[in-house]
């Protein structure tokens, strides 16, 4: 009687793990696939956006022929390119940039405003720059003219606490991240909803359990977000007013190498990215005569030294469905 009892316990609990197994492999399968494993990503705007130096935080206008993005390593600092003739032109510093630590540009889906984070001072009249990093904004006055850099105010932007990172929907929710923001351990995703003149207090990105969430993305009409963790990057999506279960994207992307800065382009096919990586790009051709100190100043000062591109490559977005 007992080993009857104990062959059928057995038999049951090998139905259990059989079905938890063949959930999982469903479950895995039916992960919409973001990247297509055939891909592989490209060096974004050789020798103009991407450079020897750091860039990172790509950010494009409605009509995609301007490229916002940052550079520097001293001082962080704004930038812009031009599509002239279907190449992009040599980057200028944005007109409220270029004095104090500037970075993270996001323009907004309308083109209308540019969000950015800042160590400026809040008063025209100051110099010392801020010891946090804030939001800030610019308006688009035409062309390349912006208005003068404007502070958010509380409940975004909180004395003694930095932003950074922000994304803006279609409906003006700002999305950004946030290190240890009120009691919250490590750094937190949030998101503010626009109310018409004010913005709602923002409310934390739950989407990886409790691992860090950096550098959020937010489609314009908020059916999913991209963002970071650690150094790989993640696609959320929506399911009505709750957020699914986040899916980290595949070794085309996330290798290993240092990643941050996720952007998606306005039609959902592109995804842009700053990444320290140089696999697939460069390697030392061990069959050749071992470097002299000519070539590896070459080497050091070329755009495959770790210092951060951006990269780009192809993503299958899921069309929300309504």
């Amino acid at each position: 009687m007992q080993f009857l009892y104990w062959l059928s316990r057995e038999v049951a609990i090998g139905i259990i793990i059989t079905l938890c197994s063949i959930y999982s492999v469903f479950s895995q399968n039916s992960q919409p696939n973001i990247v297509d494993t055939a891909s592989r990503p490209k060096v974004f705007a050789e020798g103009a956006v991407s450079s020897p130096y750091t860039e990172w935080a790509t950010s494009f206008a409605p009509d995609g022929n301007t490229v916002y993005f940052s550079r520097g390593a001293i001082y962080w600092t704004i930038c812009y390119s031009k599509l002239v003739n279907g190449k992009w032109g040599r980057p200028a510093v944005a007109a409220f940039s270029g004095k104090y630590n500037d970075t993270d540009p996001f323009v907004s889906p309308d083109g209308k405003r540019m969000f950015f984070i800042s160590n400026r001072p809040f008063e025209a009249n100051q110099e010392k720059p801020q010891k946090s990093y804030h939001i800030w904004y610019v308006d688009h006055i035409s062309g390349d003219e912006w208005s003068a850099p404007k502070h958010i105010d509380a409940p975004i932007n909180l004395d003694g606490s930095s932003n950074y990172a922000p994304s803006v929907s279609g409906s003006g929710t700002l999305f950004f991240c946030s290190r240890g923001r009120e009691g919250n351990a490590g750094m937190a995703g949030y998101s503010a909803k626009w109310l018409g003149d004010h913005y709602d207090k923002p409310q934390q990105l739950i989407l990886l359990g409790k691992e860090d969430v950096q550098d959020p993305f937010t489609a314009p009409d908020e059916s999913y977000v991209v963002f970071l963790s650690g150094n790989d990057i993640y696609y959320c999506p929506k399911n009505g007013n709750a957020w699914s279960t986040a899916q980290k994207l595949g070794p085309q992307v996330n290798n290993g190498d240092s990643n941050s800065s996720p952007y998606v382009s306005r039609d959902g096919k592109m995804l842009y990215y700053s990444s320290s990586r140089i696999q697939g790009f460069y390697k030392r051709n061990i069959k050749a005569k071992p470097l002299n100190y000519d070539g590896l100043e070459a080497e050091n000062q070329s755009i495959f030294n770790s210092q951060g591109n951006i990269l780009v490559i192809p993503v299958n977005i899921p069309k929300a469905s309504h």
